[in-house]
């Protein structure tokens, strides 16, 4: 079987977007690939950050991800396999200052941080750490990257690391990892429907994979549907977004019925929410009935995905001893 590596940042809540964007699929992959997923808290430290608070949010991810249907001996939690950190530095040393430059995060979040202060810390860890994305990508061997087109150029980059090591060292070792692009829903806020759902814009901005039934539908009754800058024939935003909401959960029933109604005229934006909600209840509280069994054996789940960490740790420490060996460490 192919190998697949992708992992995620432990920022908190899991929403709606990384459940349909990125989690779902990663599910759907374990039955067709040798799949490998990380909780990478290493990544977490490039931007300010509180360290219980880290900690805490680190589990909460596994416990989230878990219940979503990722098998435990497929998951690892990336301060657990420091061999991470090592092959980080050695491909820094292959990785180029111009290429680091043109990585379009960096600025980004950057720019994000001086316009909360313009005196504000950027570390060289939110500089390089796309150095650290290919340590985590090459150091499982990995075939496929499942991405979105926003992920392409690190997933280059990871190629092009890959590349100048083999050049510079004569030796076809590290494979040139693919993305392994799949059809995903994108889920917009539902408070601006003309934004990405996301956790830094605000509570309203998100729905959280795990909410509770009332918090759910209190914000699909509130969620914007037209803001009455849409072109004339034109479906909204807002309205978009919800028949997108069911089509993503697979409530195609629903979603045709009342694209009926639009088509007609006679859509009633009340349905729509009511419909929607339904089907998001619908699909969370099973998820929140896994989360809840887990969390009442955290201990044991947590002495699990230690274990499943320390045998994928194994996995690397083969890579990198090849690899010292090949770049002349003692």
């Amino acid at each position: 079987m192919k190998n697949v590596l992708s992992a995620i940042q432990p920022t908190g809540d899991l929403h709606l977007g990384n459940y349909f964007g990125a989690v779902q699929n990663w599910v759907r992959l374990q039955d067709s690939y040798k799949c490998t997923y990380g909780v990478v808290d290493y990544h977490s430290m490039t931007m300010p950050y509180d360290a219980a608070q880290l900690r805490e949010n680190t589990w909460k991810m596994v416990f989230y991800l878990l219940a979503c249907g990722i098998k435990p001996e497929n998951l690892f939690i990336q301060s657990l396999v420091p061999e991470h950190v090592e092959l980080n530095w050695i491909l820094g040393c292959v990785t180029s200052y111009g290429e680091l430059t043109r990585m379009t995060q960096f600025k980004d979040k950057s720019d994000q941080l001086r316009e909360k202060d313009k005196d504000a810390f950027v570390s060289l860890g939110l500089f390089a750490y796309p150095v650290l994305q290919a340590a985590d990508i090459l150091i499982y061997r990995a075939d496929y990257v499942p991405v979105g087109k926003d992920q392409e150029q690190h997933l280059e980059l990871s190629r092009n690391i890959a590349q100048r090591f083999n050049n510079q060292f004569g030796q076809e070792y590290f494979v040139h990892p693919e993305p392994l692009f799949t059809e995903t829903p994108k889920i917009l806020s539902p408070a601006d429907p003309n934004r990405k759902m996301s956790k830094s814009l605000g509570e309203k901005h998100y729905i959280n994979l795990f909410a509770d039934e009332d918090r759910v539908r209190k914000q699909i009754k509130s969620a914007v549907t037209d803001t009455g800058d849409t072109p004339a024939g034109e479906m909204s935003a807002g309205v978009k977004n919800l028949f997108e909401l069911l089509r993503a959960c697979g409530n195609m029933d629903a979603h045709n019925s009342l694209m009926a109604d639009y088509q007609a005229g006679a859509l009633r934006y009340s349905a729509l929410k009511e419909a929607a909600a339904d089907t998001l209840v619908a699909l969370i509280n099973p998820l929140r009935e896994r989360l809840a069994d887990l969390q009442a054996n955290e201990k044991a789940i947590q002495e699990q995905v230690r274990a499943s960490s320390a045998a994928i740790r194994q996995r690397a420490q083969q890579t990198l001893g090849e690899v010292r060996e090949i770049v002349g460490l003692v």
